[in-house]
């Protein structure tokens, strides 16, 4: 199955999930967390899209359930556009948020961009660096042969330093590629998941080695 749709809302969750058949995808539609979290524990979703205001359990709360087991990509649903609800989508799990009213053509192209970056068309590419090894069709990490917790966002600005190593990266080029050109979060959500992204693979993260930052333009990974 390719999706899950998370939404209470009768006319919004018919016109999406209508809207996914028709463009190709499969997809199921629960109403409530509480449904989702159990659809999830049978079915192997390659995503999930997911309102933050649901009935009883809210998406926010949601969402942290299923990190705790689960790595599929995440696209948050809300009327709520305020930065400290972007945020803690963000700190929570969620890949990309998308505030409501929402047009379903910019929401598909949120979806295809976050499905191509979480599952490459490279069923069995690796990219490894000294210790550092990353399997991306597996979006699994190892340093020294073990295996790390780096997920999501994380995961992707790693792929794509790792695969640009010893160039220079813009801020503009990775956010775009990693959040998409019409992404509403803000750029200085990059600046988070690298710091986060360098207390899990540097020596000394406030000396890094791996991810290096260039003044004023991006970040360059490696030599």
């Amino acid at each position: 199955m390719d999706i899950l749709i998370v939404e209470d809302n009768e006319e919004l969750g018919q016109l999406i999930f209508d809207f996914l058949r028709n463009s190709g995808y499969s997809a199921d539609w629960v109403k409530s967390a509480e449904n989702a979290l159990e659809n999830i524990s049978k079915e192997n979703y390659k995503l999930l899209l997911l309102d933050v205001m649901l009935p009883g359990q809210d998406g926010f709360a949601a969402l942290s359930k299923i990190r705790k087991e689960h790595n599929m990509p995440v696209l948050m649903m809300s009327a709520r556009t305020d930065d400290d609800s972007k945020i803690l989508g963000m700190e929570t799990g969620a890949d990309d948020y998308i505030g409501k009213p929402f047009s379903i053509p910019l929401l598909v192209s949120k979806i295809k961009a976050l499905l191509r970056r979480a599952y490459p068309d490279s069923e069995n590419e690796v990219l490894s660096y000294k210790n550092l090894k990353i399997d991306v069709s597996a979006r699994s990490v190892f340093m020294d042969g073990k295996s790390l917790e780096i997920t999501g966002k994380e995961f992707d600005i790693l792929v794509y330093l790792m695969k640009h190593a010893g160039k220079v990266v813009d801020k503009n080029e990775l956010f775009d590629e990693v959040w998409g050109y019409y992404s509403e979060t803000e750029m200085n959500s990059l600046n988070v998941y690298i710091r986060w992204l360098r207390e899990k693979i540097e020596k000394d993260p406030k000396e890094p080695e791996l991810i290096k930052t260039v003044w004023r333009v991006g970040y360059k990974f490696g030599e």
